[in-house]
């Protein structure tokens, strides 16, 4: 939130000249860089509209709070009104979404999405924008939860004409989605009049801010529900637009002989599994043939354990990428290709028989396999040598078949507490954007600690898992991994700083002393004790990310020095150059840095590079990191 306070308070401040000043400082404050110059002109046509409509309904006390934070996600509400229901008494919410939109058309037939000028790709009506908005908040804030009813949503078309937008009055509206244009200003203001009294909203401001916050609906723990039986995801944005276009090509392709590719990007977080499985959910419950694949063993062994915990063809909806060598040519519907950065040249490997070494690229294998192949990733985690899934690459492939490629880019994002503030620090801090290393401001969203010891780690992380979170320990790959354990032996201790000693995760597919197949180090809650590496994490989260930065990657004066040498990493050869292991190193670290929910410890085994991190990172008293991760409960 930027910016919190009465009708009457929010008008004077912007005849005073002073509102859209604070509202670009505390931008700064929270995000670390300046809006954009299109957001602050948004800011200044459309918060006085939304002003000057509820001091004419008499609403001057009701609490604006203005550019509101979703819960554990980077999306910003336009404007939620807190006040006092006329009728009931109790406290009642309006979400109110603000467009300078002057006309919009339903996307080739498809309600749900729409053309704007402003905008080369259709974007999400904004009746279903606002509606995903408000369930969301009663999916995680605590004081809506149980009182659903309080909430409502709207949206202000305020430069609109009833005929430039009629299209998109074919979306139903309800208690959730409404919308009004300028020329049905007295409706609005009779809406708003029907939702809040002349009253102070400020207690009702402060129960919906101090609501607790639910946990993250963690996508493995939900894995089983979304497949087999309902949705249990609320998409927002540029996700659901991302799903309907999709659902979209489904139904070109089952009307017509049509192929499309659509490719979703994005960074870590911003929701392409969640996307993924949604999709996969929806088709298999239709009768639509459709599988999910990705390059990822550990990620789709968990998904065929817990989603098909019950149902043995579930488990079958979930391949990898070379199982797709000797397809049949659009025998599927749709293939959702996950953790699509992880595609590699070819799917043959020294196991493959000669009959099915057909020599094909195994992004042509892919899209080959289907009528709709899908590719979700993020170009900045590729970590191996060989991984080549790109935007440029997808679409070249398809661009040679004369197939259309629609690519979707995701900027919210979810994980790390929706902080785009802390996703903008790590890749500043490894020097995957330019402009070096800076502070680490607190957000409010996510904790970041540094520690100078591996067993203040550890204790560190014990005490949250006593709170009842969830924790892991990841490292970079510099200490060789006992690959072979003999039966009755316990994991041997190979990561070794100082007098501290803990094993790697499992390698293999067994269960060894208790600790869980490498498989299920990042879901299972014996996989707490090993340490995981990048193969292991990716793709993952954890309510709380200890990380070991190893000696590939050490600060030195004004830079960051990658030594391979101290990379035990068996997949990087002395063929794979040093820019390559550069660039592999420090995704590698960008990926377990981006793996907690709730907050991060780090811990780097050179005393430079610590105090590199001590310098940028100001330590939180433990009332505040108490404060964080009680907010989250």
């Amino acid at each position: 939130m930027l910016f919190r306070d009465s009708v009457s308070a929010v008008a004077a401040e912007r005849l005073a000249g002073s509102l859209f000043v604070r509202l670009v400082d505390q931008f700064v404050h929270q995000h670390g860089h300046r809006p954009g110059p299109s957001e602050v002109r948004s800011w200044e046509m459309s918060i006085p509209e939304l002003t000057n409509a509820l001091l004419d309904a008499g609403l001057g006390a009701v609490e604006v709070l203005l550019e509101y934070s979703l819960p554990l996600n980077s999306k910003r509400a336009d404007a939620v009104l807190a006040g006092v229901h006329p009728v009931t008494g109790e406290p009642s919410y309006v979400v109110v979404e603000l467009k300078q939109w002057s006309s919009a058309l339903p996307e080739d037939g498809e309600p749900l999405l729409c053309r704007v000028d402003a905008y080369t790709r259709p974007v999400l009506n904004p009746i279903e924008q606002v509606r995903g908005y408000c369930d969301y908040l009663i999916s995680f804030n605590g004081a809506l939860a149980e009182h659903p009813e309080r909430v409502s949503g709207v949206a202000f078309l305020h430069n609109a004409t009833e005929f430039g937008v009629q299209g998109l009055y074919e979306v139903p509206q309800d208690e959730r989605g409404r919308l009004f244009t300028a020329e049905r200003r007295g409706e609005f203001v009779e809406y708003l009049r029907s939702k809040l009294k002349p009253a102070s909203g400020a207690r009702a401001a402060d129960l919906l801010l101090a609501g607790k916050v639910a946990p993250s609906k963690q996508l493995m723990a939900v894995a089983a529900d979304e497949v087999r039986e309902r949705e249990q995801f609320v998409l927002l944005d540029e996700q659901r637009v991302a799903y309907e276009l999709v659902l979209r090509a489904v139904r070109r392709a089952q009307q017509s002989d049509h192929k499309q590719v659509v490719v979703i990007t994005g960074g870590p977080g911003t929701g392409k599994s969640v996307i993924a499985l949604s999709l996969l959910g929806d088709l298999y419950r239709r009768g639509v043939s459709a599988l999910h694949a990705t390059g990822s063993s550990s990620f789709t062994t968990t998904m065929r354990r817990v989603a098909g915990a019950r149902k043995r063809q579930v488990q079958e909806l979930f391949k990898y990428f070379n199982s797709f060598m000797t397809a049949e040519r659009n025998g599927l519907n749709v293939l959702i290709c996950d953790e699509a950065h992880r595609i590699r040249e070819t799917s043959a490997n020294r196991y493959t028989r000669a009959i099915e070494r057909t020599g094909k690229p195994q992004i042509e294998e892919l899209i080959d396999a289907a009528r709709v192949p899908v590719f979700l990733l993020d170009e900045h985690q590729v970590v191996r040598p060989g991984e080549m899934g790109t935007v440029a690459q997808i679409r070249a492939a398809a661009a040679v078949k004369g197939l259309e490629c629609e690519v979707v880019e995701l900027d919210s994002q979810f994980r790390c507490g929706g902080s785009d503030a802390y996703l903008r620090w790590v890749v500043r801090l490894l020097g995957l954007e330019s402009g070096g290393p800076v502070g680490w401001e607190p957000d409010g969203k996510v904790v970041l600690e540094v520690v100078d010891t591996p067993e203040e780690l550890e204790t560190f992380l014990e005490a949250r898992r006593a709170e009842g979170y969830g924790a892991r320990m990841s490292a970079g790959y510099c200490w060789k991994w006992t690959t072979k354990v003999a039966p009755g032996d316990p994991l041997p201790l190979d990561v070794r700083i100082g007098d501290w000693a803990r094993p790697w995760n499992v390698y293999g597919d067994r269960s060894i002393a208790g600790a869980p197949p490498a498989a299920l180090w990042a879901t299972d809650l014996a996989g707490f004790g090993q340490v995981g590496c990048v193969y292991t994490a990716q793709g993952f989260e954890y309510d709380w990310s200890g990380v070991i930065l190893g000696p590939d990657l050490v600060w030195r004066t004004d830079h960051w020095h990658i030594d391979r040498t101290a990379s035990k990493d068996p997949v990087f050869r002395k063929s794979t150059s040093d820019a390559d292991i550069d660039r592999l190193i420090r995704n590698t670290y960008k990926v377990l840095l981006t793996r907690g929910m709730i907050g991060t410890v780090v811990y780097s085994t050179d005393p430079e590079t610590r105090a590199k991190l001590r310098e940028l990172v100001r330590p939180q008293t433990a009332q505040t990191a108490h404060q964080k991760t009680d907010a989250t409960v």
